[in-house]
């Protein structure tokens, strides 16, 4: 007896691609689409932007309101300063997770300074719409975190955190304890927590060096930051070194 319906092709049926059976395809499929749509807009490198999504522009009141202003400032000088950079592609362009708060702020320099820059968003019960400010061609989502993470560090060159919550805090000490354990090499990629007065009240990283938790060497893995100029500054010296040095980071193992 005839089937009244063609059978399918099994990478045109949606029922198996959503199947817990078909995991490790759709795994495979946030490396891969990705690291094609890096290549095709030629990322050879970026600076990551971590930072709270309830830190708003035009809530002045809030205690960490100036930190919106200063990632937009911050965004914006880096992007200006490394568009003529481009000799085999695009460096240090801005990255962020692509929602609000401080992702939208540094999307929003890298945009008023004229450059183009990436958001990675995640899908959430509660949806995290893209902030504005990220060109549809490296605007992401992502289902998975850990292939989000993943590719939030690939090709960053710089890490640089602002105040923020869970998240912030998670980024942040994945990418530490990659340095740390030596899965990336501490002398190619900057980490720096911008905002000293709020990271040295939520983290006492002296008291887990006094307490023989981490290393004197260990907590010197970042430097500390509190003004878009002198932060600037600095990435722009420590980056420069870079200039010559193109592709994601190399991960060992």
């Amino acid at each position: 007896m005839k089937t009244s319906k063609p059978p399918l092709i099994a990478y045109k049926n949606e029922e198996f691609l959503r199947s817990p059976e078909a995991r490790t395809l759709r795994i495979l499929s946030e490396y891969l689409e990705p690291d094609k749509r890096f290549d095709r807009n030629k990322i050879n490198s970026t600076v990551l932007f971590l930072g709270s999504a309830r830190i708003q522009a035009d809530d002045r009141s809030a205690p960490l309101s100036r930190y919106y202003r200063d990632a937009e400032e911050l965004a914006f000088r880096l992007a200006q300063w490394a568009i003529p950079l481009r000799p085999k592609g695009k460096n240090f362009v801005v990255c962020t997770g692509g929602g609000p708060g401080i992702m939208e702020a540094a999307n929003r320099g890298a945009s008023r300074a004229g450059g183009k820059s990436i958001g990675m968003n995640i899908s959430l019960p509660h949806e995290q719409a893209p902030n504005p400010y990220i060109p549809e061609d490296l605007c992401f989502l992502f289902h998975y975190f850990f292939m989000r993470k993943f590719w939030l560090v690939s090709r960053a060159r710089a890490v640089i955190a602002f105040p923020g919550g869970y998240g912030t805090l998670d980024e942040l000490f994945e990418t530490l304890t990659l340095i740390q354990t030596e899965k990336i090499a501490r002398e190619e990629v900057v980490v720096m927590l911008y905002g000293e007065e709020f990271w040295k009240d939520v983290v006492d990283f002296d008291s887990l060096v006094k307490n023989k938790t981490i290393s004197a060497a260990e907590a010197k893995i970042f430097t500390y930051a509190s003004d878009p100029e002198k932060a600037f500054a600095f990435l722009k010296r420590k980056l420069f070194r870079f200039c010559s040095v193109y592709g994601p980071l190399r991960f060992q193992g």
